[in-house]
């Protein structure tokens, strides 16, 4: 939106100019979220508060998390809004891939806020009923998936990347769809799973959206591109804003949300933020790449997996109990060494997810 207004200032005055800037306009969307979340944050929390939204705590979940019972939750409505407002501000709304990030942001964020409501408000335990979520999960995926296929101009666009290998793209055809429904789904639910400690979920997603941020910029920059031996996509690099923003919203939410947490971020904003990082892992091309970088959200989800699977088939549990956060912690860890050491684990990951841009 202001880059329209700096672009028609330009003709007045040529300072405006520097709007026009990619990494200008990264920088402000990393600061503008920021600024929203730390600004609206303490008062977010105190209306949560005065309407009892709080969390609810599971009797058979380990014993420190008894004290979290009552803390208000629903705090992704903060995360969304500092985004949302950020990228309108700062990104350029033609780019048909930041719509569609943007769609999948809002579309995610009402479907994670129906659960909430229905969780605290309503006080149904059960939330939004499992397969309605997931019906809901799949129109989105599917719509967005079928929009990309559709409207897709160049081969890299539907082609898969493989990290490591310099000339492995094949091209997907119709599995293309199937590639966007599990990334965008499977990576939704993976963050939620993983949302279950204070701060544990938030900081690999902001590691993840940085480093996307990086291959945004390369994938649409044709010098880079070339350099790197990756495919040249121009609209990714308006996706950089996107990234950048859930950067900054991150990290203000952290601000609240780091041990001992004064706000949860709920379904609302867990769901919203997996589904956002699943379709930026399609629209630059790096679905292989979220599996490396958002190790964590996979280990979480296995760990979920083989739990149910063991019991059903076995009637044993594998871990003391899943996702696999809980286990570490009823071994004796305290809840800030799961955490910080699950961060330097997603660090070194995502590291290793950068690092194919050049192994190749």
């Amino acid at each position: 939106m202001l880059i329209w207004l700096a672009d028609w200032l330009t003709q007045y005055e040529s300072g405006f100019n520097v709007f026009s800037y990619l990494t200008m306009r990264a920088i402000l969307s990393t600061l503008t979220a920021l600024l929203i979340a730390i600004i609206i944050g303490p008062k977010m929390i105190r209306a949560l508060q005065r309407m009892q939204i709080g969390q609810t705590v599971r009797d058979d979940g380990p014993q420190s998390h008894l004290s979290k019972a009552g803390t208000p939750t629903m705090g992704g409505l903060l995360i969304l809004s500092a985004i949302v407002t950020s990228v309108l501000l700062w990104a350029d709304l033609t780019n048909r891939y930041v719509l569609v990030t943007l769609s999948v942001v809002i579309g995610y964020g009402i479907i994670g806020f129906v659960d909430d409501y229905r969780k605290v408000i309503r006080k149904d335990p059960k939330g939004l009923i499992a397969r309605w979520k997931y019906f809901w999960q799949s129109i989105i995926a599917i719509g967005v998936a079928l929009y990309l296929y559709s409207s897709a101009v160049l081969p890299s666009e539907t082609a898969l990347l493989v990290p490591f290998f310099k000339n492995v793209m094949p091209q997907l055809g119709m599995f293309y769809l199937i590639i966007v429904y599990f990334a965008v789904v499977g990576t939704s639910n993976a963050v939620n799973l993983t949302d279950g400690l204070d701060g544990l979920a938030i900081v690999p997603t902001i590691l993840v959206a940085g480093a996307f941020a990086i291959f945004a910029y390369v994938t649409g920059h044709v010098n880079f591109s070339s350099y790197l031996n990756i495919p040249h996509i121009p609209m990714t690099s308006e996706l950089v804003i996107v990234c950048t923003a859930i950067v900054g919203a991150g990290l203000g939410f952290l601000w609240f949300n780091t041990y001992p947490a004064q706000v949860f971020m709920g379904d609302v904003g867990s769901l919203a933020l997996g589904g956002t990082l699943g379709i930026l892992a399609v629209l630059v091309r790096q679905e292989i790449v979220l599996i490396i970088m958002g190790g964590v959200f996979v280990m979480e989800t296995l760990s979920v997996i083989l739990q149910v699977g063991s019991f059903k088939l076995r009637g044993k549990r594998i871990f003391r109990m899943a996702p696999i956060h809980h286990h570490f912690e009823l071994k004796g860890w305290p809840e800030p060494r799961v955490i910080v050491r699950f961060w330097i684990m997603s660090l070194i990951l995502v590291l290793v997810g950068l690092a194919t841009l050049k192994l190749r």
